[in-house]
C-alpha cells in the first residue's frame, strides 16, 4: 500500500513539474514576444523621425539655395547700388559700403526722366492688362461651357501660341504692323497702308485679338478655372431669368475673381518688363521704361564724360532698382490673392 502511495506521489511530483516547465516557457514567449513587439515599434518610430529630419534639412537646403540663386544677384545689384568708387575699388568691400552714396539714384532718376517715363510706361500696361482679362476670361469662359464647331483645333491653337517661341514669327509680326491693311480696304480708300510701327497700336491690336503677350496662357488658365466651378451655378442664373452675358459678368467674373488677379498681375509685370515686342515694332523709351534702362549707360557716359565701364555699371544698378519697385509693390499688395489664385487655376498640380 505504501509502496503505491510513493509511486502515485511520484507521479504526481513529476506532473507537477512538466506542468510549471511549460507555464514558465509559455510565459517567457510571451513576454519575448512583448519585448520584441515593442522594440519594433520603437525601430520604426526612430526611422520616421529620421525620415522627417532628413527631409527637412533637405527642404530647408533647397529652399535656401533657391533663394540664393534667385535673391543673390538682386541683393548684389540693391548693394553695388549704393556703393562710391573707393567702394568699387576697395577689394575689402562686399556687399555692404564703407561709405554709401545716392549719386548713382540720382543720376539714374534724371537721365531715365523716371517720373514722367513711369507715368507712361504704367498707364501703357495697365491698359493692356485690362483689355487682356477682359477678351482672354470671355476666351476661356467660352473654351470651357460652350460646343462650337472646330472647338478642339482652336484650343490646340491657343496650346500653340504657349510653345511657339515669339521670335520664329517676328518677321511677319514686323510685315503686318509696317504695312497693315484690312483686307486692302485701307490701301483702297487712302491710297496705301499705314505704318504702325513707332507706336503702341500694334500691341493694342494684338491684345485686342486674343494675340498679345502671353494671351495664349492667360486663356488656358481662365479656362481651367471656369472649368473647375459648377454648372449648377449658370443654371440657376438661368432660372433666374439671366441672360449669358449677365451671368457671365455678374456672376461667373465674380466667382473667377481669383484667377482674375493671378492674370491681371502676370500681365501686368510682363507687360511692364517685355522688351521683346517695344524693339520690334519701335515703341518709344519714352513709354516702356524696361527699354529705356538700356540706353542709360550710354546717356550718362557721353553727357557726364564717364568712361570706366565698371563705374557705369553702378548707374545701372540704380536704375534697375527703380524700375524694380513697381513690381515689388505690386507683388507685396496682391500677395495673398496671387497664391490663391495659382493654387486654384490649375497651373500646378
Amino acid at each position: 500500500m505504501s509502496a503505491s502511495a510513493n509511486a502515485n506521489a511520484k507521479t504526481r511530483k513529476k506532473a507537477d513539474a512538466k506542468s510549471s516547465k511549460k507555464s514558465f516557457s509559455g510565459s517567457s514567449f510571451v513576454k519575448g514576444f512583448t519585448q520584441d513587439a515593442q522594440f519594433v515599434n520603437d525601430m520604426t518610430r526612430w526611422v520616421g523621425n529620421l525620415k522627417k529630419f532628413v527631409l527637412f534639412v533637405f527642404r530647408w537646403i533647397l529652399i535656401i539655395g533657391v533663394s540664393y540663386v534667385i535673391l543673390g544677384p538682386v541683393l548684389g545689384i540693391i548693394s553695388s547700388s549704393f556703393f562710391s568708387n573707393s567702394d568699387y575699388y576697395n577689394p575689402m568691400v562686399y556687399l555692404i559700403p564703407q561709405e554709401p552714396t545716392l549719386e548713382r539714384y540720382k543720376l539714374a532718376f534724371q537721365y531715365l526722366k523716371y517720373a514722367t517715363t513711369m507715368k507712361n510706361s504704367l498707364i501703357y500696361s495697365l491698359t493692356l492688362m485690362v483689355i487682356q482679362v477682359f477678351i482672354c476670361s470671355m476666351v476661356g469662359y467660352g473654351f470651357a461651357r460652350f460646343n462650337f464647331p472646330f472647338k478642339n483645333v482652336l484650343f490646340g491653337c491657343v496650346v500653340l501660341m504657349i510653345v511657339i517661341p515669339t521670335n520664329t514669327i517676328m518677321l511677319p509680326l514686323y510685315m503686318t504692323f509696317a504695312k497693315f491693311d484690312i483686307f486692302g480696304i485701307i490701301k483702297a480708300v487712302t491710297g496705301s497702308a499705314v505704318n504702325l510701327l513707332s507706336t503702341p497700336i500694334p500691341m493694342y491690336i494684338m491684345t485686342a485679338f486674343g494675340c498679345g503677350l502671353r494671351s495664349g496662357l492667360y486663356i488656358y488658365i481662365f479656362n481651367q478655372f471656369f472649368r473647375g466651378l459648377p454648372k449648377e451655378i449658370e443654371e440657376a442664373a438661368l432660372v433666374d431669368g439671366c441672360g449669358i452675358w449677365y451671368t457671365y459678368f455678374r456672376i461667373m467674373l465674380i466667382n473667377a475673381l481669383p484667377s482674375v488677379v493671378t492674370v491681371a498681375i502676370f500681365s501686368l509685370v510682363w507687360q511692364y518688363n517685355d522688351t521683346f515686342y517695344a524693339k520690334l515694332f519701335l515703341i518709344s523709351d519714352n513709354i516702356v521704361i524696361s527699354k529705356k534702362i538700356s540706353t542709360i549707360e550710354a546717356s550718362i557716359s557721353n553727357v557726364e564724360k564717364i568712361y570706366d565701364p565698371s563705374i557705369l555699371e553702378l548707374y545701372l544698378d540704380a536704375g534697375v532698382v527703380l524700375v524694380m519697385i513697381p513690381v515689388i509693390i505690386i507683388y507685396v499688395l496682391l500677395q495673398k490673392q496671387f497664391i490663391e489664385g495659382v493654387e486654384r487655376s490649375g497651373i500646378v498640380g
